[in-house]
């Protein structure tokens, strides 16, 4: 398949997951009290940015497992896959996005989905610009949030896509690396910078309520449909019952686990921890396939 360079540097790592990963016997690392099982989250840079929002998640999955659990930071937050392939961490948190490329990367096991209400795509314009509809971008510029990033790049890029738009030629489409998750792109919108931006539903409704803005100043012409829940995923060397034992400890204890989640991180109020289903994650899948990106490539 001829790629497009949109998504270039998204799948830079693809060189660094070839690297043969030790063989190992599947382990009963859950019966073994005096070893560590590495979680890391791929959304989180570096260690104690992971101590500040998960440290007291990290206490009660501990509790949970009856494991002693350890952070593990990855680089950005699509290593996590290169990170599993070569042993280097047990337990990840994934997005949507950082989970299709993991499956396709990897033997990694998903054990249980972390579900995310009101999680949506959404794309916002000034209300003076006089754009109406996705169709009135053609010749505009849109910034997003982090290069491939479920909700604000590939969502939106979805979005557009089935507008009709031609995302190579009939728009500029900025990516901006945004520790915050969207301030920096809605602060380029407000400025005039560019003509619209896609963001998490979520995000877009703080950051206006924050500036005393209203939905009205800055209106959204596009939402998208819920998006597949984040998950968690087990390295692949453990044993199908270690694997087993996690999954139905995590959803018996579902409620002090969201509660533990919760308190640091509100963008899970009202999750719930489900069953994973990798079905669900077909659609991001398909806006790869859109954008030209081949991830099952080996």
């Amino acid at each position: 398949m001829k790629r497009r360079n949109l998504l270039t540097y998204s799948l830079l790592f693809l060189a660094g997951c070839t690297a043969t990963r030790k063989k190992s016997n599947p382990s009963e690392i859950l019966t073994d009290p005096n070893k560590k099982l590495r979680f890391t989250v791929t959304d989180v840079k570096n260690l104690e940015q992971l101590q500040q929002k998960y440290e007291v998640f990290r206490k009660t999955l501990e509790e949970t497992l009856k494991q002693p659990i350890e952070f593990f930071p990855v680089k950005n937050h699509i290593n996590a896959a290169s990170d599993l392939k070569l042993d280097r961490v047990d337990l990840v948190l994934a997005g949507p996005s950082e989970y299709v490329i993991i499956r396709a990367r990897t033997n990694a096991v998903p054990i249980v989905a972390l579900t995310r209400p009101g999680y949506r795509s959404v794309i916002a314009v000034r209300a003076d610009s006089g754009i109406k509809s996705l169709a009135q971008l053609k010749g505009k510029t849109i910034a997003v949030v982090n290069l491939a990033s479920t909700a604000s790049h590939l969502g939106s890029m979805e979005l557009l896509i089935e507008a009709g738009l031609n995302i190579k030629s009939d728009l500029k489409v900025v990516i901006l690396e945004d520790e915050t998750n969207g301030e920096r792109v809605l602060n380029a919108l407000i400025k005039g910078e560019i003509d619209a931006c896609g963001l998490v539903f979520r995000k877009y409704k703080e950051y206006l309520k924050v500036r005393g803005l209203s939905q009205q100043d800055f209106p959204a012409i596009a939402k998208g449909p819920q998006l597949p829940s984040d998950i968690f995923v087990v390295n692949s060397k453990f044993s199908t019952q270690s694997v087993e034992t996690m999954r139905l400890q995590m959803l018996a204890n579902r409620d002090k686990l969201i509660a533990s989640i919760v308190a640091t991180q509100s963008k899970f109020k009202g999750a719930n921890l489900v069953a994973s289903k990798d079905s669900d994650y077909d659609m991001i899948r398909q806006v790869y396939r859109s954008l030209g990106q081949d991830i099952e490539i080996e």
